[in-house]
């Protein structure tokens, strides 16, 4: 404390290469969508929303592990999502969401920074239907 007012420590904000690639296919989207003026909204929201939030503090999002699984597949893809995470730190509610408009992100605050592993917008698909049905 500092006369009395709280001083807390800001966190750097690093963007993984999985971050900006969900970016990049976020910009394709609405383009496509013929919404690009809403990536430029996105990356106002990030720059002077999120990231500021999330640099003071870091634990505001939901941790995403708590969620409970819903068929067999999920399981097992959370078990070996809680193993990654393990092998980088201890805290199991390392990994979190933030919900962001129409976009969901998950993050990780590890060992003095945070971490903007993955963003996507509400609409767009899971897995690319129409890529595996192309013949």
């Amino acid at each position: 404390m500092l006369r009395g007012l709280l001083v807390t420590k800001t966190l750097a904000v690093k963007f993984t290469a999985n971050f900006e690639r969900n970016l990049r296919d976020i910009e394709s989207f609405l383009t496509e969508a013929k919404a690009a003026q809403a990536f430029d909204g996105l990356l106002d929201e990030l720059l002077e929303t999120a990231i500021p939030n999330l640099e003071r503090f870091p634990e505001m999002g939901r941790p995403f592990l708590t969620r409970q699984p819903r068929s067999v597949e999920t399981a097992n893809a959370l078990a070996t999502l809680r193993a990654k995470l393990s092998a980088l730190t201890q805290d199991a509610d390392a990994l979190r969401e933030y919900l962001l408009k129409d976009y969901l992100l998950l993050y990780a605050p590890i060992g003095g920074a945070i971490y903007l592993l993955a963003i996507r917008h509400q609409r767009q698909l899971s897995f690319d239907f129409e890529g595996h049905w192309r013949r």
